[in-house]
Parts: structure tokens; sequence; C-alpha cells
């Protein structure tokens, strides 16, 4: 079964201010690891539940990307057959809430 994964205003505005952040546009290296966050972001379209909740709502999930302290947080929840991501931040920020 596959779920539609739908990008919040919200975490497009994220997403393109993380593009410009981590100098994507100048950086092929930068350029594959966001490739690679924007991947695993359409994979919530198979086993979205595989994540797990997160501490702050009981009702979103969030999938962890990166590794230590470049990891980031995409925060969604999956309402019927469709994953809401909600917002894309810095592991190291506070909660959400």
């Amino acid at each position: 079964m596959k779920y539609a994964v739908n990008l919040t205003q919200r975490a497009e505005r994220d997403l393109a201010r993380l593009y410009g952040e981590i100098d994507a546009a100048h950086s092929e290296t930068a350029r594959e690891w966001f490739r690679g966050l924007k991947k695993q972001i359409l994979s919530l379209e198979k086993l979205p539940f595989r994540c797990t909740v997160t501490p702050e709502n009981k009702i979103l999930r969030h999938l962890l990307y990166g590794h230590r302290r470049d990891t980031y947080r995409v925060i969604y929840r999956v309402v019927g057959l469709q994953v809401d991501v909600l917002h894309i931040r810095h592991g190291a920020r506070k909660r959400v809430g």
C-alpha cells in the first residue's frame, strides 16, 4: 500500500532554507546529501509507521536523517493514506511545542 506524501508549506520553506544553509547550489557533496534527505522523505510513501513517535506529541512521528551533530528531524503525521510532512529541523534544536 502506498501513502501519498504531502509537504506542507512550512516543510517546503524548511527545505529551501536548508538548501541555502548547506550551500547545495555550489557543493556537489551538499547537493548529494540534500538529494538523500529528499529521497528519505519520499520513502515515507512505503512504511511511514517505521519511524518512532516524537517525544513531544504521540500523534507525530519523526524520521531522522544524517549523522551525529548533523542529524535532521523530519516531523510528520499519518492521516488515512496520507503522510503530511510538517517540519524539517536540525536535531539539536529545542523540541517542538
